[in-house]
């Protein structure tokens, strides 16, 4: 797989008011299922991101249901096992990570598992962070 999409780089695709959203919604609308992965966990937090984000008018969960689908349509979906899953919990615990690191953990996770090249993130410290190992390529859009 040539690239992942962490979620960060998603939802600032679907929020036009993102810093970042230019840049975002450019790199995803350059990928395709052939090349370009996320996390399945991603749709979720897409999901509740986007309905929880504080805009008027607030955006309806018809709308980011569309999101999700517009995901869904266009990038791989990688899962992980139980085991897998569990494992990446015990080597997130075993280096001391807490809180929300888990979720970035995870997608390395998955991005490890399709192979990704490249990982596309806003959360660059996180990432750098939590794999300093990876072969991928961490960056932003």
């Amino acid at each position: 797989m040539k690239e992942f999409f962490d979620t960060s780089v998603l939802v600032a695709s679907f929020w036009g008011g993102h810093v970042h959203h230019q840049a975002s919604v450019a790199r995803l609308g350059a990928a395709s299922k052939k090349q370009s992965a996320c996390g399945i966990h991603s749709l979720a937090e897409v999901y509740a991101v986007m309905t929880a984000l504080p805009v008027k008018p607030l955006i309806p969960p018809e709308q980011a249901l569309l999101f999700v689908e517009e995901v869904r349509n266009r990038l791989t979906l990688v899962s992980l096992t139980s085991e897998e899953y569990f494992a990446t919990i015990q080597r997130t615990a075993a280096r001391g990570f807490s809180s929300g690191r888990v979720y970035d953990a995870l997608l390395l996770a998955c991005a490890a598992k399709v192979g990704a090249r490249t990982i596309y993130t806003w959360n660059l410290k996180h990432y750098h962070a939590l794999a300093p190992e990876t072969t991928a390529q961490i960056r932003t859009p």
